[in-house]
């Protein structure tokens, strides 16, 4: 007797299981194999999961994924779920895209649409609220605020990246406000620490530089709600200039600003990848560089580690596909009765 295959969700599938989901394409990704045989490794998403399906070039799907399958485009897959040293997959058996009777099996494509968890208006607030706040320079609360409300709709939108950290709708404000909440507790920690420091510390710049560290990437990401992606301007020059730009643009209708506080702002933005690798050509050279570097790495790299740990797996260690390239421990696998 034929088993029954049901549908289930994607994030629900256990290793080994055969059953048939809907997923979004994310990515297809052609390569080649090292005697030279094209592949794709396609990319399909639900808002709690993200799989991998190897298309060899003697699979009976590398011409139609790589003729017919089209990226944003939703699917309904049969597929056998596998767990490898590789991160999650799977294994198709059939693929069609999605119709409309599917809506009776439960298709819906908001659940596939991954999104902050916080209100985008409610962290704008807070980072405007913020700025007023913490910034008692006027010229310089002036430059952060009018950028701020120019690009409004596209902070509240994009993604802070196109994959790795906060890779969803709304991550650039959620990152954005993160680092500045971090950046400021660290400004006022180390205010109070080295109280006779000379020049001294301005929370001032670090709360600016925290707020604008990454504002180019409103030129750079393109918002999609399969998921930002990065424009001509992004490929070729980069948030960190396309950012510095911006701020030099806005400070040209600022004529009482302080030559000085725009050179060390602009340094702060520039610098807050810390290595040329990364994309920053100097490191910090100033204490407020410093702190907004840290705090933005801290961000960036604590959500990654929490993203590895909700793959969904249940073993001791994670798998090493993530961004931080490592197996991150879970804890000792105990029988329930230990527990």
């Amino acid at each position: 007797m034929e088993q029954e295959i049901r549908v289930i969700r994607l994030s629900e599938f256990t290793p080994g299981q055969l059953g048939d989901c809907f997923a979004l394409l994310v990515a297809k990704d052609r390569t080649k194999s090292r005697d030279g045989k094209p592949y794709y490794r396609a990319s399909f998403r639900e808002s709690r999961r993200t799989v991998t399906a190897m298309i060899w070039s003697d699979s009976a799907w590398f011409s139609e994924c790589e003729t017919r399958w089209q990226i944003g485009k939703f699917y309904k897959l049969r597929c056998r779920f596998t767990e490898s040293q590789y991160g999650p997959q799977i294994e198709l058996d059939r693929i069609r895209e999605v119709q409309e009777a599917d809506q009776a099996d439960g298709f819906d494509a908001s659940d596939f649409y991954t999104k902050t968890r916080f209100n985008v208006d409610e962290m704008f607030a807070e980072l405007l609220e913020i700025a007023n706040r913490e910034i008692s320079n006027a010229p310089l609360l002036r430059l952060v605020i009018d950028l701020l409300k120019e690009h409004v709709d596209d902070i509240k939108q994009i993604a802070a990246a196109a994959r790795y950290h906060h890779a969803f709708a709304g991550g650039f404000l959620e990152h954005t406000l993160s680092v500045t909440r971090t950046a400021v507790y660290l400004a006022n920690k180390y205010i109070d620490y080295y109280s006779n420091m000379q020049p001294p510390l301005s929370k001032s710049l670090v709360a600016a530089g925290a707020m604008l560290h990454d504002i180019g990437k409103v030129q750079e990401m393109q918002f999609q709600p399969q998921g930002s992606t990065y424009t001509a301007q992004g490929r070729l020059i980069g948030h960190i200039l396309l950012g510095r730009d911006m701020i030099r643009a806005k400070a040209e209708s600022i004529s009482d600003i302080d030559p000085e506080i725009l050179l060390r702002l602009e340094h702060i933005i520039i610098s807050h990848q810390n290595l040329p690798e990364w994309g920053s050509p100097i490191a910090p050279h100033t204490p407020e560089a410093l702190l907004v570097y840290f705090s933005d790495d801290m961000d960036a790299k604590f959500h990654e580690m929490v993203m590895a740990l909700d793959e969904g797996t249940v073993d001791e260690f994670t798998s090493r596909n993530n961004p931080l390239r490592r197996s991150i421990f879970r804890g000792l696998q105990r029988p329930e009765t230990e527990r």
